[in-house]
């Protein structure tokens, strides 16, 4: 079997800056929830039999406790923000697992299913479906690998490679020097894509890599200045690599059998009614008797 792993959290964001709005009965906006939903109910027509989807319940984390410039949904647009709770309700009521994350992250969700799935030997392959790069640090060889469904393409050890010029591991060490904007937190100055990536291929992580420009074996640009800035903030770095680092045993479930979808709730017909999508019943239907 193979077990799909979908960041609901990008879904639900790119859902939204994507589809004309629509407002149901309550004024609420729910063109996202109802875009994410048929997304889902394609990858059960396309074959896909275990589905987790993991969702931001709240956007702070464990992580604004470690630096203040961390993300926070301040600057949230209230129409996307309010759709988290609806999502989790309509996708539980259509009979998906759904991984709420509080205290973490949806990353961490993810990545916490994908260990426990990766570790039940009934398991051919994990996808983790998501073009986020803080997940490439998850892959696993060809057995836990990236899927990037808009594109329709699959990142493995050798893809992630190809894709960031380092391997899996290293990108939480990637992610601390050359920083993430979208995560909030900056980097070390100087820093960039090429140059961290260049290092990091030959040294794999932030404490293997020498101290003095001049025994590095790889050639940086700015190198000297470069080692300098890591010597004087290397206790910096390694706070932005934790924070890059995503939990492996946050709280999901507790095997992969919960994840596999065998249809909807009782819940359903509300669930639909609510965010306009009663006319999906007979697909839902169709998809439930296709799988008794």
């Amino acid at each position: 079997m193979q077990v799909h792993l979908v960041d609901g959290t990008y879904e639900l964001f790119r859902h939204h800056f994507a589809l004309p709005s629509r407002v149901n009965a309550d004024g609420l906006e729910i063109a996202a929830t109802r875009g994410v939903l048929t997304s889902m109910l394609t990858m059960l027509e396309e074959g896909a039999t275990h589905i987790a989807v993991a969702t931001d319940r709240t956007v702070e984390s464990f992580r604004n406790a470690l630096w203040d410039g961390y993300k926070t949904g301040e600057e949230l647009d209230p129409e996307l923000g309010d759709q988290f709770p609806v999502l989790d309700e309509v996708l539980a009521a259509v009979g998906f697992t759904v991984l709420s994350m509080i205290d973490h992250e949806a990353d961490d969700g993810l990545a916490s299913a994908a260990t426990l799935a990766a570790a039940d030997p009934e398991v051919e392959r994990v996808l983790i479906c998501t073009p986020d790069k803080d997940l490439a640090q998850c892959v696993v060889a060809d057995r836990v690998v990236q899927f990037d469904r808009r594109k329709g393409e699959i990142y493995d050890h050798d893809g992630v490679i190809g894709r960031f010029g380092v391997a899996p591991a290293s990108i939480p060490d990637y992610l601390a020097l050359m920083g993430d904007t979208a995560d909030g937190f900056p980097g070390l100055p100087g820093w960039g894509a090429k140059s961290s990536s260049t290092v990091l291929a030959r040294y794999g992580h932030l404490e293997d890599i020498p101290v003095d420009a001049a025994d590095w074996d790889v050639t940086v640009r700015g190198a000297a200045k470069l080692a300098a800035t890591l010597d004087a903030q290397r206790d910096l770095a390694l706070l932005f690599r934790r924070i890059a680092t995503v939990v492996t045993d946050a709280p999901t479930v507790d095997s992969v059998a919960q994840m596999r979808w065998t249809g909807p709730t009782a819940d359903l017909a509300d669930a639909l009614a609510r965010v306009d999508a009663v006319r999906l019943t007979e697909r839902i239907e169709r998809l439930t008797a296709s799988r008794a």
